[in-house]
């Protein structure tokens, strides 16, 4: 898909409902509130807002332990738009029919990878899908191939995993999202719709930029998870090294205004996103940049941004995992997630609008995407 392709489709789409739109939260974890009493990125006069109809906010709530917590009601959960609680007007939990784009690199560089990836078909039809979903199969690598348009028949969902083949040397990883994103814009809005990404945290040769694909899958509703891969075989053996975060901002200043009523330091900035917890905040708040800043270029942890960005997880493969036990935990987190869902009556500003979910029962973490991001006729 070429890139102005992308934008139009991102602006179609975007004049439509969105039904997909959430956050990372208990408390004020999600990035780039906007300053009391002025607009993220208002729009000049006389441009055209998109309207926001419906919000739809997949949610997954774990205990102290990391179990999934599979018990909660309606009123427990609190969901907050830009700082403003909002109605609930639609939830449930796990039932919703899934369509899943299955994302594979075939790029030469994971030949060795291949045989264990061909195995897992038989996993995305019975962990994933279950009895009600349906799956299309993207391959990539210097160009971006349909292996399989949807189809909910689990024979031919599996084949086509059996039969991937590895192909030329490149590594269109961003292409292969977009397409994935546009097929699923396209699905039943009553339907879940997942991308679950298999390959390295590379991309080479692709038109699309990656916050460009994550501000469409967040317009579309689609939640990411990703399988990360290592093309050498030391990284698989050895201890993982963990870059540092790449700073998002000057050094010396921060990427997001001060809470209402505090003074802004480094210190209350890494207690805000949870900075020495893991990274978690972190994350949230590049992907949150990466997303208001669509066509800047993205190095390092991009299967972990698109993760963040859209509420997905991403599942390493470098030290104990197989991907086999990755997809198996990224299928039993799906079908443990509530969707909780409300109509925001200040979400018709262009911008980056901040979603925040609560969830009433102490000792649990809650994970959703950070925001969302709506363009004016304009931009």
């Amino acid at each position: 898909m070429k890139r102005n392709t992308l934008a139009r489709w991102l602006w179609t789409l975007a004049l439509g409902p969105l039904a997909g739109v959430p956050a990372f939260a208990q408390g004020t974890q999600g990035p780039i509130p906007p300053k009391p009493g002025v607009p993220i990125q208002k729009a000049p006069p006389g441009t055209i807002i998109v309207k926001v109809e419906e919000v739809s906010a997949p949610v997954v709530v774990r205990d102290a332990k990391g179990e999934l917590v599979v018990n909660l009601q309606q009123k427990d959960f609190k969901v907050f738009d830009s700082g403003v609680q909002q109605t609930i007007t639609g939830f449930s939990m796990g039932g919703d029919p899934i369509s899943l784009v299955i994302v594979v690199e075939t790029s030469s560089r994971i030949a060795a990878l291949m045989p264990a990836i061909q195995k897992t078909g038989i996993l995305f039809t019975q962990v994933v899908l279950g009895d009600t979903g349906d799956a299309a199969i993207l391959g990539y690598h210097d160009a971006v191939d349909t292996l399989l348009p949807f189809t909910s028949d689990t024979e031919k969902i599996e084949k086509a995993v059996t039969n991937l083949a590895v192909r030329t040397n490149g590594s269109r990883l961003y292409d292969a999202l977009a397409n994935g994103v546009e097929m699923l814009s396209h699905r039943p809005k009553e339907r879940r719709r997942v991308i679950i990404a298999i390959g390295e945290a590379v991309d080479t040769g692709s038109e699309e930029k990656l916050g460009e694909v994550l501000r469409a899958a967040q317009l579309a509703n689609v939640t990411i998870y990703t399988v990360g891969l290592s093309s050498t075989a030391a990284e698989w053996r050895g201890q993982p090294k963990q870059a540092p975060t790449p700073s998002i901002t000057p050094p010396g200043t921060f990427p997001t205004s001060p809470t209402p009523g505090t003074v802004q330091t480094p210190d209350t900035d890494a207690a805000r996103y949870g900075r020495g917890g893991g990274g978690g905040g972190d994350l949230l708040a590049l992907a949150a940049w990466v997303v208001q800043h669509a066509k800047a270029a993205v190095k390092g942890r991009q299967l972990e941004i698109a993760t963040a960005a859209t509420g997905g997880s991403y599942q390493s493969t470098f030290r104990d995992r197989s991907i086999e036990s990755a997809i198996d935990a990224i299928g039993g987190e799906l079908h443990a997630q509530y969707m909780v869902s409300y109509r925001p009556p200040s979400a018709n500003q262009a911008g980056y609008h901040e979603i925040e979910v609560r969830v009433d029962r102490s000792g649990v973490t809650v994970r959703t995407r950070p925001g969302y991001y709506l363009e004016s006729s304009g931009n």
